[in-house]
């Protein structure tokens, strides 16, 4: 890359784009590179036009130049004219992002326009849950593609007068590998380039994407905190009601004393009162500071960089990034489908089974869909299981899903099954960061070698041991929960008659936009714009399509709010650049 940006726009395609792009590939592809047959419209289309997202680079006069993304959504691919996918393992997935017809005006040859026009579409497809791209890249341009971190497969491709070659690569490696090599670079084409697309111009750094932008209320310093009762924090999962009576009279209490007393090391007393209230033996326990802090040790002492690993998908973010960017292993996904209402089949599970895991990790209620599959069917998918498969099972919102939906005495009992329990969300802790897990007693005591000392903090401790005494307070909350979803989902369903609404068994619902119009980024950003902060699931799993939000349940008062911001926010028109 080189400097020379000249202030170029990146943005999407607009409808008179449109009418240009499609003149620029007739002179490119039919009349210059004899591709095509020329026509007389002067007009080169195909029927993969619907569903391409194009995105455009313009300069001061107009456009001059283009890239196109084939989502997984559309069904079928450029590539399907050339090559029959299950001859290639490079093209059987069912995720598969397809890059195509890098176009730019042969003013603009040579003057960085395509490379970035190609950043440009790798952070589309990065901000809709893309993990691998194909293309076929010119032969001709070929040193280009390979710069910016695609490899060829070796496999020719030729059409009209154009030789091809396919070239793939994974979205995280991509990633990774752009930001290494022209990172200063792109901080600097940052304040240069017009960047009109959704997503920001850089990525985050190398971390998982949670929701919880609304804390940047507070600003970064915490300099601003009673800015927080200005916007409805509907991104993060955090309870909308407070901790139990006893939790807060026994932190505001002592805060001095807690804030300079050493915590019990190894959080015994916390462990007494979780192994009494789930009546699992002790030894059956480990506690951390928040479920992160367990998912991090233990992946970490289970895997390494030759094991696979089962992920559902979609499901939360944070195990995809520690099996595949902080241990570096594989990971297969298990797909859930939209039309089944994003609901485990058991038996599609246990058969995916049979191809032997070290690790399989299922998020029960599962997040961000809001489905919970019945224990007795989960305990029997876990029973089919081939031996030495071990499980994680994540019941962060278990709570909600009614008695009796726990496996944590079950996981005691086993050899291999692991169940982890957050206390942030169910029991208004977020900020104190508390979770235990339930397991094999041999599983737990790795865990709690592997565990630093004071790794709970006090006032955690006391919160949590006051929480766990008052499950009658904490199950009318949960039960007010309910109610209150129902009503933000009647809400919402209000506000646009072409909306999918769909509530959770936990504290959010989700909401779909239709197909061919604005996209979920688009919502958040305008919502944002009236302090409604609402979390867009597009990073995370591309059968989300870019079009599903999900909106956590506050109190009445802010709930009616967010309905009001996403009613406003649908009414805004789409405005053409």
């Amino acid at each position: 890359m080189t400097v020379a940006a000249d202030r170029l726009e990146l943005r999407p395609a607009t409808d008179a784009d449109r009418e240009w792009i499609y003149r620029l590939r007739h002179d490119v592809y039919a009349r210059e590179l004899g591709q095509h047959t020329p026509n007389a419209a002067g007009r080169l289309t195909d029927d993969l036009d619907e569903n391409n997202a194009y995105i455009v680079a313009a300069h001061q006069d107009g456009p001059v130049g283009f890239v196109s993304v084939t989502p997984p959504w559309a069904g079928r691919y450029s590539i399907d004219k050339y090559l029959r996918r299950q001859d290639h393992p490079e093209l059987r997935r069912s995720d598969l992002f397809e890059i195509r017809i890098l176009t730019v005006d042969p003013t603009r040859r040579g003057a960085m326009t395509g490379k970035l026009l190609m950043y440009a579409a790798l952070r589309w497809v990065m901000a809709h849950g893309g993990r691998v791209v194909v293309a076929l890249g010119r032969v001709e341009l070929l040193p280009m593609y390979l710069s910016l971190g695609l490899v060829s497969t070796g496999v020719p491709v030729r059409s009209g007068a154009v030789d091809f070659e396919l070239l793939t690569g994974e979205v995280a490696d991509l990633a990774d590998r752009t930001l290494r090599r022209y990172g200063p670079l792109l901080d600097e084409l940052g304040q240069t380039v017009r960047w009109a697309l959704d997503m920001p111009f850089l990525p985050e750094a190398d971390s998982c994407q949670h929701g919880g932008a609304s804390v940047e209320a507070l600003g970064r310093r915490f300099d601003t905190l009673e800015a927080h009762r200005d916007v409805v924090p509907a991104d993060v999962l955090d309870a909308w009601f407070p901790p139990a009576p006893a939790v807060v009279a026994a932190l505001s209490g002592g805060q001095e004393w807690m804030a300079r007393t050493s915590p019990p090391a190894r959080a015994a007393g916390l462990v007494e009162e979780i192994a009494f209230r789930r009546n699992v033996p002790e030894q059956a326990v480990a506690v951390g500071a928040g479920s992160s802090d367990l998912i991090f040790r233990a992946f970490g002492h289970w895997l390494d960089a030759s094991s696979r690993v089962l992920l559902v998908d979609p499901s939360y973010g944070e195990y995809a990034h520690v099996v595949e960017r902080v241990i570096g292993c594989r990971a297969d996904r298990f797909s859930l489908r939209r039309a089944e209402g994003w609901r485990i089949d058991p038996d599609r599970l246990a058969d995916r089974l049979r191809e032997r895991y070290d690790l399989v990790v299922v998020v029960n209620p599962n997040n961000p869909t809001g489905v919970h599959l019945d224990a007795d069917e989960l305990r029997e998918v876990l029973a089919r299981a081939p031996g030495g498969t071990r499980f994680w099972i994540d019941e962060a919102y278990a709570g909600y899903s009614g008695p009796g939906q726990s496996l944590e005495r079950y996981a005691a009992d086993t050899d291999t099954t692991v169940v982890c329990r957050s206390m942030s969300k169910m029991y208004a802790l977020s900020g104190l960061r508390v979770a235990y897990l339930t397991g094999p007693p041999r599983i737990a005591a790795e865990l709690r070698r592997r565990t630093p000392p004071w790794a709970v903090s006090l006032p955690a401790q006391i919160a949590a041991v006051h929480a766990l005494r008052d499950p009658g307070y904490y199950s009318g909350r949960w039960a007010r929960t309910a109610a209150l979803r129902a009503e933000l989902a009647a809400a919402l369903a209000g506000t646009g008659a072409d909306l999918e609404v769909e509530e959770s068994v936990a504290n959010f619902v989700l909401l779909t936009l239709p197909r061919g119009g604005p996209g979920a980024a688009r919502l958040v950003g305008l919502c944002r714009r009236q302090g409604v902060f609402l979390r867009d699931l597009s990073p995370l799993s591309p059968a989300f399509e870019g079009r599903t939000v999900r909106i956590a349940v506050r109190d009445a008062a802010a709930n009616a709010r967010t309905a009001e911001a996403v009613a406003e926010a649908l009414r805004e028109p789409v405005r053409t650049v």
